[in-house]
Parts: C-alpha cells; structure tokens; sequence
C-alpha cells in the first residue's frame, strides 16, 4: 500500500467516523432540547398536579421495593433449603 492509499484510506475512516459522531451530537441534543420543555412544562404545573405527580413517583418506588424484598425473600428461603 502507498503513502496516497494509506492517507486516502485515513481520510476516508475519519469522515465517516465524523458522520457517525455527528449524528450522535444531534440525538443527544435533541433528546437534551426534550428534557428541557419538560421540566419547563412541570414547572408550570399547578400544586395539586405537582402533589398528584409526586404521589405516583413514590407510590411506584414503594412498588419496586416490595418487588424487591418479595425477590430477596425468596432467595432466601432457596438458600435455607439448600
């Protein structure tokens, strides 16, 4: 292989790993840009939403911390069997 094939090849890799990065960027952004409208929409929520919202987030943590005690229980009656 040449000195032109081997920086043609390099070239070649470094525009394509540049489109790939690219289009990182954008996904990132835009998923950055859709935080940011909901946390500005949550912000502009009522006390009685916002109490509402907060109550189901708990509710939802209290449910998969029983689904992780019920688990944790049963590995341990499989270890006492054992």
């Amino acid at each position: 292989m040449g000195i032109k094939a081997f920086f043609k090849k390099a070239f070649g890799d470094m525009k394509e790993s540049t489109k790939a990065q690219h289009e990182v960027d954008k996904a990132n952004f835009a998923a950055a840009k859709a935080e940011a409208k909901a946390n500005w929409e949550e912000a502009k929520m009522s006390p009685s939403q916002r109490q509402a919202k907060m109550q189901e987030e708990r509710d939802a943590q209290i449910a998969a911390a029983n689904e992780r005690k019920a688990a944790a229980d049963a590995r341990i009656d499989a270890a006492k069997k054992k």
